[in-house]
């Protein structure tokens, strides 16, 4: 299968700068992190497991790493033509490896060392296009992982992952919320994203249950404006949508009759106060608490 003729095409390359791929050419593709020249251009996935030096093959599997961040996993008997636009890159795993990682608060087991950020994001089941991904790195800053980034899940320590709605209008996007508030939320079950308008970034709560027979409807959606310098700078009021009557009078809560608008809808803002913050301890939970508590004794 190999050759010592020194013209091989490098696939990989080629496919960075667009070029064509002919019959008539020795080839070079990457299976994991090695390069390997032949000569034949339609290889089964056997052969590129011995190619590899996997041994025994029955105990590996060989997949190709699409352009998207996605793997396609090739067959023992199934056979690639190198010549098609896209097969240039390969990645082998133990059959029987096992791997935890946690993404978005959910335990998951992970049958290869390897991952994508696509295949992240396709588990969280959010939208690829629409968010972003982070990994948690205790004690620094967390890192944002691109779709077709690979990740080595064999390395020390459980691997935590986030997902966040990369931009929801217009603008640029703002910073990531922190990842004990990511994993609170998570935690208790809440549907979030982020929002940004004009340099404000907001987190919206969405289909929040309100208290029983309190209000004219069941559900609302919670908007809570995160100031500068947040987690260490405390939010103070919040808006809801649609807007909240008492049932007991069919009006609004006292101090909630005030408009805000954002991301092109009118909401309800709710005055509540507190300056009792404490940075470094204080989060996203201590807000929901103080909106749970103003949702229950409003009159």
């Amino acid at each position: 299968m190999t050759s010592q003729n020194p013209e091989y095409f490098d696939l990989e390359t080629a496919a960075r700068c667009g070029q064509p791929v002919t019959v008539d050419r020795y080839f070079k593709i990457r299976i994991d992190d090695r390069s390997y020249n032949v000569d034949d251009p339609k290889l089964t996935g056997s052969q590129l497991l011995r190619l590899s030096g996997k041994r025994p093959i029955d105990e590996y599997l060989v997949f190709l790493k699409l352009a998207n961040g996605g793997f396609e996993e090739i067959r023992l008997d199934e056979t690639v033509d190198l010549t098609q636009p896209g097969v240039e890159r390969f990645m082998t795993f133990e059959s029987s490896a096992s791997y935890r990682l946690v993404i978005d608060g959910e335990r998951i087991e992970w049958g290869a060392q390897l991952i994508t950020g696509l295949k992240l994001k396709q588990i969280a089941g959010v939208d690829p296009d629409k968010y972003a991904l982070w990994r948690e790195v205790r004690g620094s800053e967390d890192i944002e992982l691109a779709n077709e980034d690979i990740i080595d899940l064999s390395e020390p320590g459980l691997e935590r992952f986030f997902t966040v709605i990369a931009q929801t209008t217009a603008g640029d996007a703002g910073p990531a919320l922190p990842q004990g508030d990511q994993r609170y939320l998570s935690e208790q079950g809440y549907r979030y994203e982020l929002a940004y308008e004009a340099g404000q970034t907001a987190i919206i709560l969405r289909a929040v249950d309100l208290p029983k027979g309190r209000y004219d409807v069941e559900l609302a959606d919670i908007l809570i404006m995160l100031p500068p310098g947040y987690p260490d700078a405390p939010p103070d009021m919040f808006y809801c949508l649609p807007w909240l009557r008492l049932v007991a009078h069919g009006a609004y809560p006292n101090c909630a009759d005030v408009p805000l608008s954002f991301q092109g809808q009118t909401w309800q803002r709710w005055s509540r106060h507190n300056n009792e913050w404490r940075p470094g301890k204080d989060g996203i939970w201590t807000m929901l608490k103080r909106v749970e508590h103003a949702l229950a004794e409003a009159a």
